[in-house]
């Protein structure tokens, strides 16, 4: 029997197991028993389950808001998956798989893979920000092995949640040097790309992170943070102590605190040069200087944040997000690094610009508008909408109008 037709011949084994025993574990709390009841820890895995989790589940809950960036800078496992980002994007990719790493509570922090199966994977929420503990997930290789702190691997319809019958996932946890459970690295995939190696390399790889945290020093826990300011002007400071960069440095590191997947080598060039013919070298000694200005805060080969910064075009973006023009148009101080060329500045300020603006005028609240009108002298639909919110008492029609005249007399 080929290796395909023995996992078809076992998925089905496995969904009639589920079909039969899930409902009545559920309504009269049976037990399985018998020749075809799944294995012990999955059976037990689904009783305990049961009372939070429905298994018609269509994705997992989300922490935070999905918003885990920084928990993932601040986690101790970062670092040593950095050093192997490559090595499991690589893994990942070529053999259809999507890798992922949690902390110890069972949340997402990194994921990466193919295009194709991330896809996949998000339609379940297994991305960063996607809780897949127990308790809120049920049955499936993560939660398993968070529990019992040993590798797992969960097939099709083992998993708890039908969503899931199409995946099978191998999962290890990963140690601090105190012997402490720090997260766990999985790899998923299709139940038909199941393969006998692949639980040893997920065991391999966590046991290289495991060897790297123990290689690690001491994290220092006094390193004040880093604060970029790069709207209406372009400067960085730690701790309130300026950082000597130079504008390209200043411009890289805006590029990467607005996207924090990072780059490769060959797109940042493009960001920051555009068609000119400039070496690979010329970028590689800017980023080299700006990791040393962050005491190393720039992961290699693909260019990433991986210390803290906080930029206010980027907290500009999230209150956007939130809806919270207030706020957005508070910390805009200006365009985006305004005397930069290069053409990556350039569309996010575009970006920027056109986003707080479609929010000036969508809000209902005539100060925002009159806030903005005075960056946009000569924006006529900006003042026109200020003063179609004024209400006809309101003294402050005479500064919307004087604008709006000027506006259109340009």
């Amino acid at each position: 029997m080929s290796q395909r037709s023995e996992l078809r011949r076992r998925r089905t084994g496995l969904e009639s197991a589920w079909s039969h025993w899930v409902p009545r574990m559920r309504d009269a709390g049976a037990k399985p028993s018998g020749a075809g009841a799944p294995r012990p820890d999955v059976t037990e895995s689904w009783l305990r389950s049961l009372g939070t989790v429905d298994p018609a589940l269509d994705s997992a809950p989300v922490t935070d808001g999905g918003a885990v960036r920084r928990r993932w800078l601040g986690s101790p496992l970062r670092r040593p998956v950095d050093g192997l980002t490559e090595e499991l994007r690589a893994i990942a990719e070529d053999a259809g798989f999507v890798s992922a790493v949690t902390d110890r509570t069972g949340t997402i922090l990194w994921t990466c893979g193919g295009p194709t199966m991330r896809r996949r994977a998000e339609r379940v929420n297994f991305a960063p920000g996607g809780r897949w503990d127990e308790a809120a997930m049920g049955t499936n290789a993560l939660s398993l092995a968070l529990r019992t702190g040993r590798p797992s691997s969960v097939f099709s319809a083992e998993h708890l949640v039908s969503a899931l019958h199409g995946w099978v996932c191998y999962c290890a946890p990963v140690r601090g040097p105190d012997g402490r459970v720090l997260g766990v690295l999985d790899m998923s995939t299709t139940w038909d790309r199941s393969h006998p190696l692949a639980m040893s390399t997920v065991r391999s790889l966590a046991a290289t992170i495991e060897s790297r945290l123990r290689a690690e020093p001491p994290r220092r826990e006094d390193t004040a943070p880093v604060r970029l300011t790069c709207l209406g002007a372009g400067r960085v400071s730690r701790g309130g102590t300026p950082l000597p960069l130079r504008p390209r440095q200043l411009e890289i590191l805006t590029l990467l605190a607005l996207e924090p997947e990072g780059f490769t080598p060959g797109r940042l060039r493009e960001a920051l040069y555009g068609g000119r013919a400039v070496t690979a070298s010329t970028s590689k000694a800017e980023i080299s200087h700006l990791r040393r200005a962050l005491d190393g805060g720039v992961s290699t080969r693909r260019y990433a944040l991986t210390a803290p910064v906080s930029c206010d075009a980027r907290e500009v973006l999230h209150a956007l997000e939130r809806g919270d023009t207030e706020t957005a148009l508070g910390l805009y101080g200006g365009p985006l690094l305004p005397g930069s060329e290069a053409p990556g500045i350039e569309e996010w300020r575009e970006h920027l610009e056109v986003a707080v603006r479609e929010a000036v005028l969508a809000s209902p609240r005539p100060e925002h508008a009159l806030r903005y009108g005075r960056r946009a002298p000569y924006d006529e639909e900006v003042h026109a909408h200020a003063l179609r919110l004024l209400g006809p008492g309101d003294t402050r029609r005479a500064l919307a109008m004087g604008r709006l005249a000027a506006a259109l007399r340009y």
